[in-house]
């Protein structure tokens, strides 16, 4: 069985969607992850915080999908990260209405002794200083680190990130922030030009187009399942790095070939997570809706014809 360790926010959401709204509920990269990496056999753990005013029963149902919660520090006077946003109605786009750092703002994360020897690290989104503070107190590089970043840090802290970039395996992030990292509009020079900063492998994900995955001048497509129902896109690009990594980790295969396999696990799992709100699908899904949608994803991709 595979170790991993996910760092990255355990936090509350509020959000509005074209298809109703919520107060606060659970949110935050680790979350999400967390929740989709457990989809396999794999041993999980989460490196976090959050505040005094974070309910017991959010870690209960974490350790109750096997996810080790230990590296969670909880700071009874402090209040959990808080974010809350808006989506228009192509649900591509959204507006940021609140964040309130709260407890993340001095964030010191200590990755706990069972998990200093993590055959997978996945990187979530934080502050590059956090995700290299994680790096250094793991003795014996991991067999992959996979990075998830984001535009906020490219424009405020681009040097801590290249730092970060240049110690990672894979990297996942979307088409806009592939091309501001890069500077290059065609994704295929902005690859090249990440692959030049350090990682082997580069994903973009392009959410409800799919995600493409770069390796040495090899480029694969995964399609993203068209759905009757999308009522939350929150999420969705954390679960597909869990899926991804989770795969990975529990496959121990970290090939080209197995990379495009475990695309198709994130973009599967991620086409759960929008179709209702916070992680409320997540927590509920079985084995079986993977396994059934993982056909449909095949009968979408698969075609014969004649070369000649």
């Amino acid at each position: 069985m595979g170790k991993l360790l996910i760092v990255g926010t355990v936090a509350f959401d509020a959000i509005e969607t074209p298809f109703g709204k919520t107060d606060k509920i659970l949110g935050g990269a680790a979350t999400y992850i967390g929740l989709s990496a457990a989809q396999f056999n794999v041993e999980v753990g989460i490196v976090s915080v959050v505040g005094g005013d974070f309910p017991q029963e959010h870690l209960q149902m974490l350790e109750d999908k096997n996810i080790d919660t230990t590296g969670v520090e909880i700071i009874k006077e402090g209040k959990t990260f808080f974010w809350s946003g808006k989506y228009h109605n192509d649900l591509n786009t959204r507006d940021t209405l609140i964040t309130d750092l709260n407890v993340l703002a001095g964030f010191n994360p200590i990755v706990p002794n069972n998990f200093t020897d993590c055959d997978f690290l996945m990187l979530g989104n934080l502050h590059p200083a956090v995700q290299m503070a994680v790096i250094n107190q793991i003795p014996k590089r991991p067999k992959l680190i996979v990075l998830d970043t984001m535009n906020f840090w490219m424009d405020n802290a681009l040097s801590e990130l290249m730092e970060v970039i240049a110690k990672i395996d894979v990297i996942t992030i979307n088409d806009e922030e592939a091309r501001q990292l890069s500077g290059e509009y065609s994704l295929v020079k902005a690859a090249q030009k990440i692959h030049e900063m350090g990682p082997k492998y580069v994903v973009i994900k392009k959410g409800e187009h799919g995600a493409l995955l770069f390796y040495e001048g090899n480029v694969f497509f995964a399609p993203a399942l068209p759905l009757e129902e999308v009522f939350d896109p929150t999420g969705a690009g954390d679960t597909f790095a869990g899926g991804f990594i989770g795969y990975l980790a529990s496959t121990h295969d970290i090939s080209f070939e197995n990379m495009k396999r475990a695309i198709i696990y994130g973009s599967n799992l991620a086409s759960f997570c929008v179709e209702k709100f916070g992680t409320e699908r997540m927590e509920s899904l079985s084995r079986e809706e993977v396994q059934k949608r993982l056909q449909q994803f095949k009968e979408l991709t698969q075609f014969e014809i004649e070369l000649g």
